[in-house]
């Protein structure tokens, strides 16, 4: 199969979907790849790395118009929606659930769009998101923390405090993977931190992994609106697979949390888990409104390529080398975990969350494979 490895140009976002190490696996197995000039520099892999395991290197209209499946790492923007095509499978994270235009022009393209995030095993696990999750997770009290700091906005709270100053409140909304990392981390600054999630037996695992030095609670609304007004950090980690976030800090609500107190949106990239959160980069990371700081950069696994992009390729190359070997049809007709992940195939919707975030038409992917 030819495999194209396109360059991100999403702003700041140096990932690449594939490591000279996958792309020579994928060699090894009769494939071509076809890596854009320059794709994994920012990730530290010079085009000479790819070329030295058997890769080509082209410029962006030949990766693209060549190319069978297409590996990206973020979702196509504006630009690159007339590079879509009914004949070429794009495997990446999409996130469409909060982008319609996106949506539409998939849709309109007749691609099959497989997005990383909804790949899911039958016992519920998304391995495909999990690493960035588990990325995003242990930067956002990093990030969080500078955000905290007076130059930035913040309130002017080290989160550790000292000896003789109490340590800042870190309240974590949901348990799952990114929950998990930010609350590993945000204990490691020696924060006082909360954990909220609606799961009882989830909130049991997290009082064994955390070995109980974290605060846990039933998540409701009642319960985020008692903990805000003690809290100095927000960190929504809450995933809906698919599915637009749901909206569990309103604006509303900001008038109950102090100045300079700030909200990190690790769920921006679905829409955001508060109301008042709008996607942001690394040029531009923070707003304000009403007086509490927002960091809502929609990549944030970008400001760590190195790891993040041999994160992914650990997580991905299995179901790559089962689409190429395979074809993308027998490869998911075999595999139920990679046919959650079609989210469009030929014109149709075939994720209902995703039709149902848009008010637009769902197809289940059986009846699509069927006529195809």
């Amino acid at each position: 199969m030819r495999i194209g490895v396109a360059k991100e140009i999403k702003p700041q976002e140096y990932r690449i979907a594939l490591t000279p190490a996958g792309a020579l696996e994928l060699i090894q197995r009769g494939h071509d790849v076809t890596i854009e000039t320059g794709a994994g520099v920012g990730s530290g892999f010079a085009d000479e790395a790819y070329t030295a395991v058997g890769a080509r290197i082209a410029g962006v209209d030949e990766v693209w118009d060549s190319a069978e499946l297409l590996l990206k790492v973020k979702e196509p923007i504006a630009e690159e929606y007339g590079r879509l095509r009914a004949d070429l499978t794009l495997f990446t994270y999409l996130h469409i659930a909060a982008d319609e235009p996106l949506t539409r022009a998939l849709v309109d393209s007749g691609i099959t769009g497989i997005a990383y995030e909804t790949v899911e095993t039958p016992d519920r696990h998304l391995p495909l998101l999990a690493p960035m999750s588990e990325v995003a997770g242990r930067l956002a009290p990093q990030m969080g923390a500078w955000s905290l700091e007076k130059a930035h906005g913040g309130r002017g709270i080290l989160l550790g405090g000292v000896p003789g100053v109490p340590p800042g409140k870190v309240v974590i909304l949901g348990g799952g993977v990114v929950g998990l990392n930010a609350a590993i981390i945000a204990l490691g600054m020696q924060a006082d931190v909360w954990v909220l999630d609606k799961s009882v037996g989830r909130m049991r695992e997290l009082e064994i992994a955390l070995d109980g030095r974290v605060t846990l609670a039933m998540s409701n609304r009642l319960q985020i609106e008692e903990i805000l007004p003690e809290t100095d950090m927000v960190i929504g980690a809450v995933l809906v697979p698919g599915a637009v976030a749901p909206k569990l800090v309103t604006r509303d609500m900001l008038g109950l949390m102090k100045p300079g107190a700030v909200l990190v949106d690790v769920a921006i990239d679905q829409g955001g888990c508060f109301e008042t959160s709008h996607p942001t980069t690394h040029d531009d990371p923070v707003f304000e409104v009403d007086g509490v700081v927002h960091y809502c950069v929609a990549n944030m696994p970008g400001a760590v390529p190195i790891t993040s992009t041999k994160a992914l390729t650990n997580v991905t190359l299995p179901y790559v080398e089962a689409i190429a070997d395979k074809g993308v049809a027998r490869a998911i007709g075999q595999d139920q975990a990679l046919a959650k992940g079609v989210n469009t195939l030929g014109g149709a919707i075939t994720y209902e969350a995703v039709a149902d975030a848009h008010g637009m038409a769902y197809t289940p992917l059986a009846d699509v494979a069927a006529v195809g």
